[in-house]
């Protein structure tokens, strides 16, 4: 295969639009949701903060800038093995080293929104994933794997997104037996639409946090906060997520974006 003449052909379809690219990015900003956690377990991320430079004035009279405080995993942000204490020791395991081929591959969307409507702790199991691979093909070594739920409906407000109450809180996620099933899979990462990878009860699993510890362990990458997912077919979409090159960086706010045939 002509790989420059393949590349070229690509980018004229994108041209042309005959390739839509679709914005998977959640806004980032003072109002955008952040993970709550016990006090007595950790401290939270504080609020995201734009501060204003110049704006065309005596701070810099032709050109406006802001600077940014904002946390590693706020929005829709990049997991990186280092995030996580079973990943802590990857020397690729950081934002600065991870190879830039791994934040790019075909991606398997599982569309769970139906589920996730009727019961906000919906789990995806390893049934789940196999009826779903009956169906649409089997799921390839160094794919992305993600969980549509439209969960990302619910960005807007963070009280929704979160979804907790005096029992914790309640969004989908996958089990531990899921998250196990498609690391054996050898899939680059795992993706959902709520604040983080795991289910909102996943403090309670075996292993606590599944999505976390096992994914991390094994050098593989979490999305958190996807959007319009719903946008996406089963497969045949090519999923890109690259993290800023943060130094020992343990993840990044993203501009998650996919490439789509138009249909």
């Amino acid at each position: 295969m002509d790989t420059q003449k393949l590349l070229g052909e690509v980018a004229g379809q994108l041209l042309s639009g005959a390739i839509k690219v679709v914005d998977l990015t959640a806004p980032l900003g003072p109002n955008t949701p952040l993970i709550k956690l016990p006090p007595e377990l950790a401290v939270d991320t504080p609020k995201v903060e734009i501060h204003e430079i110049s704006k065309y004035d005596k701070n810099g009279p032709w050109w406006a800038w802001n600077w940014l405080k904002l946390g590693e995993h706020s929005g829709t942000h990049f997991d990186a093995p280092q995030h996580w204490i079973t990943g802590k020791d990857y020397p690729d395991g950081a934002t600065d080293t991870i190879p830039a081929q791994n934040f790019i591959g075909p991606v398997n969307v599982i569309d769970c929104s139906a589920e996730a409507a009727a019961d906000h702790d919906f789990l995806l199991t390893v049934d789940h994933i196999k009826a779903w691979e009956a169906k649409h093909g089997a799921i390839n070594p160094g794919e992305w794997v993600v969980m549509r739920t439209d969960w990302y409906k619910r960005n807007g407000s963070e009280a929704e997104f979160l979804n907790a109450n005096e029992t914790g809180p309640h969004t989908p996620g996958p089990t531990a037996e899921a998250i196990q099933f498609l690391i054996s899979k050898d899939i680059k990462g795992w993706g959902s639409e709520t604040i983080g990878t795991d289910a909102g009860k996943a403090g309670g699993m075996e292993p606590p946090f599944p999505a976390h510890t096992l994914m991390h362990k094994a050098n593989r990458y979490g999305l958190a906060s996807l959007c319009n997912l719903d946008q996406l077919p089963p497969k045949g979409a090519i999923l890109i997520a690259a993290p800023l090159k943060i130094e020992r960086g343990t993840g990044s706010p993203i501009r998650a974006l996919a490439l789509v045939p138009r249909g």
